[in-house]
C-alpha cells in the first residue's frame, strides 16, 4: 500500500473517530460503561484513550474498505506479476 493512500485512510478517520468519541462520551459518562454486567474499573481517562482508539479503529476499516470496493476491475484482474493479460 503507498504512503498516499495510507494517509488517505487514516487522516480523515482520525477526524471522524475524535468526533465520534467526543459525541459519545457527551451522552454516556466513561464510569457507567459496563462489561457482561460489570464495571470496568479503568480511570476516566484510559476509557477516553481506548475509545478514541476503538472509533479509530472502526472509521479506518471503513475507510479502507471504501478504498477497496473503488479498485476498478483491471486492478482487480492484474496477474501476480503486475503485467496485463494477454500480452506475450
Amino acid at each position: 500500500m503507498k504512503a498516499q493512500s495510507l494517509i488517505a485512510i487514516l487522516w480523515p478517520s482520525f477526524i471522524v473517530g475524535g468526533i465520534a468519541e467526543g459525541l459519545f462520551f457527551t451522552v454516556f459518562d466513561p464510569m457507567d460503561l459496563m462489561v457482561f454486567g460489570e464495571p470496568l474499573g479503568w480511570s476516566r481517562t484510559a476509557m477516553y484513550s481506548v475509545g478514541f482508539f476503538v472509533f479509530w479503529a472502526v472509521c479506518a476499516a471503513s475507510s479502507a474498505f471504501t478504498c477497496f470496493m473503488q479498485r476498478s476491475s483491471a486492478q482487480i484482474n492484474r496477474p501476480a506479476g503486475g503485467a496485463p493479460s494477454g500480452r506475450a
